[in-house]
């Protein structure tokens, strides 16, 4: 979470000192907000939509106050994004000096959260009921989806300073190219295949270009070194 990350968990009992501490202020706890998300998580399965969903049973469902909840994160938007986030594959740790190595290792990201999506009727229905919400949607666009698209970009911008693509060509083109396959196959078509070498695939491909091949010239027998003339 993103408070959670500012504020190391120190224990249950804040830091150790003489006499009891006050509750306020005391360290984040990981127990807490695991709670909280188990909470949102077991409402969603039992067949609650988000729209049905509110702060007071979340609350009452995690054994927490409304309070707590609000200290971690500022309403259901931003919870839910970070529920979604936790249900969802982890984003994966590219190396940030290679080029199409890294981008390979993203596209395989993209490829198994496709699957993951595919076979969670959860996560599923949480995407569809997330994209009816304005509000929803463009969090998850700013806070999960940009951040993935820059580290795209960076890959993309790589790979051009070490000679593996061509520098006179548009960066964001470039990325779009890589990416679009893939979305294609994990989001606007749930029956095509995702095969796991797919993202190697995409690249050879794109790298290859889509041009027909020149066919081989045909040699004569007067063109062959061993003809005897």
């Amino acid at each position: 979470m993103r408070q959670a990350a500012q504020n190391p968990v120190q224990g249950p009992a804040g830091p150790s000192c003489g006499g009891p501490e006050p509750r306020r202020g005391r360290p984040r706890s990981a127990a807490v907000e695991r709670a909280i998300l188990d909470a949102v998580l077991q409402l969603l399965e039992s067949g609650e939509t988000l729209d049905g969903l509110s702060i007071e049973r979340i609350a009452r469902t995690a054994g927490v106050g409304k309070a707590t909840i609000y200290r971690r994160w500022s309403g259901k938007e931003e919870l839910f994004v970070d529920v979604l986030r936790d249900i969802e594959p982890a984003d994966p740790t590219v190396s940030g000096t290679a080029g199409l190595d890294d981008l390979r290792v993203l596209l395989e990201s993209m490829r198994t959260r496709g699957l993951a999506q595919r076979s969670s009727a959860l996560l599923h229905n949480v995407f569809v009921q997330m994209k009816k919400h304005p509000r929803l949607w463009t969090e998850y666009q700013s806070t999960v989806i940009a951040p993935r698209r820059a580290a795209m970009l960076a890959a993309v911008q790589r790979a051009v300073d070490a000679g593996e693509l061509r520098d006179d060509l548009d960066v964001e083109l470039m990325d779009d190219l890589f990416l679009g396959p893939m979305l294609v196959r994990t989001v606007h078509r749930p029956e095509a295949p995702l095969p796991e070498d797919l993202a190697d695939r995409i690249i050879r491909t794109l790298l290859q270009g889509l041009a027909p091949r020149s066919p081989e010239p045909q040699v004569t027998d007067l063109e062959r070194p061993d003809t005897p003339v």
